[in-house]
């Protein structure tokens, strides 16, 4: 899977080397594998909702959440939700953010998956398990299509069942 990962250096910014996942959305079996994989390691695990933050991150947690008969919860950037909505302030690698969600999406004790394409410094999902957690959802796993590691954003998220794909 790791050859369907296209590195892009120096993008957003200077001295950051994206990790670029559309030839894995492009190529049908990958995307398969992937998707299979991440089922796999929710096996006995029951899910009522999947969470995933703007945007590439959308991909896989609209499937998982076909395949796993759950809700699907955007998180987007503030500003870009119609309805009442909870904020969190992040960081990532090269800069802050809000995210936010809808005030009504998550009831206390949903058990609650959150999908993220790239675990990088870990601030973006540590925000969206914050929210989660604000809003009594249960986090059942929160899952990376692909980890940077020596960016150490698994450290932010030892309290939390963390399962990536991909590691480089």
């Amino acid at each position: 899977m790791e050859d369907y990962i296209r590195n892009i250096p120096d993008f957003p910014k200077k001295g950051v080397e994206f990790k670029d996942i559309t030839p894995l959305l492009l190529n049908p079996e990958a995307r398969e594998i992937c998707l299979n994989l991440f089922l796999s390691y929710l096996k006995g695990h029951s899910v009522d909702k999947v969470v995933s933050i703007e945007s590439r991150r959308f991909f896989f947690g609209i499937l998982l959440a076909h395949k796993l008969e759950a809700g699907f919860i955007p998180i987007r950037k503030k500003g870009k939700l119609p309805f009442e909505t909870l904020e969190e302030t992040y960081n990532l690698e090269y800069g802050t953010g809000i995210l936010e969600i809808h005030r009504d999406a998550i009831n206390k004790g949903d058990k609650v998956l959150i999908h993220d394409d790239v675990l990088a410094t870990g601030g973006t999902a540590l925000s969206a398990c914050r929210l989660v957690e604000r809003m009594g959802g249960e986090i059942v796993q929160v899952n990376f299509l692909l980890e940077i590691e020596n960016l150490r954003g698994a450290e932010k998220l030892l309290d939390y069942p963390v399962l990536s794909l991909m590691k480089f």
